[in-house]
Order: C-alpha cells, then structure tokens, then sequence
C-alpha cells in the first residue's frame, strides 16, 4: 500500500513537471512571436513595377503646331511612392522652365503649356514646345529607390537630348532624401574635400572661356545623387555649373562611401 502511494505520487509529481515545462515553452513562444513579426515588418515588399502613360490632359489645340508632351511612368502597389514619383515629375517639369513651386503634375503641365503658347505668341512661326519624359527605377534597396527621370525637349528653339534627373526616396519615412540627410556630420568636410578635387579636374578639362566663367568651388549639398553597387555618386548636368560646360558626374568608391555615410544607411543600402 506504501509503494503505491510512493508511486501515485512520484506520477503526479512528472505530470505537474511536463505542465511546467510545455507552460514555459508556450511562455517561449509567445516571447518569440513578436520578434519574428516586427523583423518581417522591418522588411519592405519589393516594388512591382509597371510601365504605364502618365495621367494627365492637354488643352484643345487648334494651331497648326501643336505642344507634344509625352510622359511615361511607372505604377506600383505602393501609393505613397505613385505619389513621390508623380511629384519629382512634377518638379522635373517646372526645371525645365525656371519654377519651383509646390505644384502637382498636372499644374506643372499647364504651366509649362502656358510657356510654350507664350513663346508662339511672340512670333507666329515659333514651334510649340516639345517634352518627352522618361521615368525608372534605376536601384531598390531595403527601404531605398532609386528614380531616374531622362528628359528630351525642344523649347526656344534649343534641343535638349537625355538630360537626367536623380531622386533618392526612404520609403520607410515616406521622404526624399538629401546627401545631407544621409552624411556624417563629422565626414562632411572630407565629402567637401573629395568633391573639390574632382571638381577640379573636371574644370581643367573645360575650354578657357568656361575655366573663367566657373565658380572657384561647387555646392554638393542640394546637388542630384545615387548609389549603384559600389558606392554614391553626385549628377551635376551640363550647363549646370556654368553655361556651356559639361556634364558633371563624382563616383565616390564603396570604401570612401562607407566612411562618409551613416552606418545604419550603408548596412541597409550596400
């Protein structure tokens, strides 16, 4: 009779240590679960991209020479970034014509109309303006893209062939991004360093009359940048600078991108 007390104990002695134990592996997994949702969290779906004509309308034109605007886009299943895209459209076309206001894409459209009928105005056979747009993805990394805008236009008389035009968008903070967002306060002067030098040797290569004209030294913070798989670069394009000079383009390599930039940046965008 002892023995089976002993033994009935000893059992129910085991079947409160497996409650124990499968209790703390609930605890386990419970504790576990929220970490796994917020790292799936942390990382954002891959952007679909779809090529598609921008939306937009045109007055009715009854000229012999009609303004031809063609843009094409690029639609994707986030609506913050048709949004972001739609808006440094938006701000491309208001550089074609010396305006920097707050415009969405169909107002910069009917400004940009509005110049053209301007300059047909003044002469009976001006040609109407001409501009072909061009829109891609050129990089996506984690949170970071790339926006390409390629520009082709016919304004004045004067012919524009592939200008470009560089946006860096955070899609966590839903932004566009500056160099100066992204740059280590304390690395600032050696991005100014490298950016002179490069500059300079740009400029020796410029004719003499352009050598004259040119600032002694160039502004980087507010300049068109990117980054492709070895490091980020800065765009300045032709005429940018100075009137009648070259395309400028500055390739940092990853090392000095790596030293410049923020880490978190750089774990996430190399």
């Amino acid at each position: 009779m002892q023995n089976q007390k002993i033994i009935m104990l000893i059992l129910c002695l085991s079947s409160l240590s497996l409650v124990a134990c499968d209790s703390k592996k609930e605890d386990q997994t419970a504790t576990s679960e929220p970490s796994v949702v917020e790292a799936k969290a942390d990382i954002l779906p891959y952007l679909h991209l779809q090529s598609a004509q921008a939306e937009y309308a045109l007055p009715f034109c009854e000229k012999k020479n009609c303004i031809e605007i063609d843009i094409q886009t690029l639609k994707t299943q986030d609506p913050w970034m048709n949004q972001w895209i739609a808006t440094n459209q938006s701000i491309v076309i208001q550089r074609q014509i010396d305006l920097k206001q707050n415009m969405t894409l169909q107002q910069a459209i009917d400004a940009y109309v509005k110049k053209s009928d301007a300059w047909q105005d003044d002469f009976s056979k001006n040609k109407a303006y001409e501009l072909h747009m061009q829109t891609r993805m050129a990089s996506q990394r984690n949170q970071y893209v790339l926006l390409q805008v390629s520009v082709h236009s016919l304004q004045a008389e004067v012919s524009v062939k592939e200008r470009q035009y560089f946006f860096v968008g955070d899609r966590k903070l839903k932004k566009t991004l500056s160099l100066l967002d992204v740059i280590q306060v304390n690395q600032q002067n050696q991005l100014n360093t490298w950016v002179q030098e490069k500059y300079q040797a740009w400029l020796e290569t410029q004719t003499q009359d352009i050598q004259s004209a040119a600032p002694k030294k160039i502004f980087w913070g507010q300049s068109d940048w990117f980054f492709d798989g070895e490091g980020i670069g800065l765009h300045y394009r032709a005429s940018e600078i100075v009137k009648d000079g070259a395309q400028l383009d500055i390739y940092l390599t990853k090392q000095q991108t790596q030293q410049i930039l923020k880490p978190e940046i750089f774990q996430q965008m190399f």
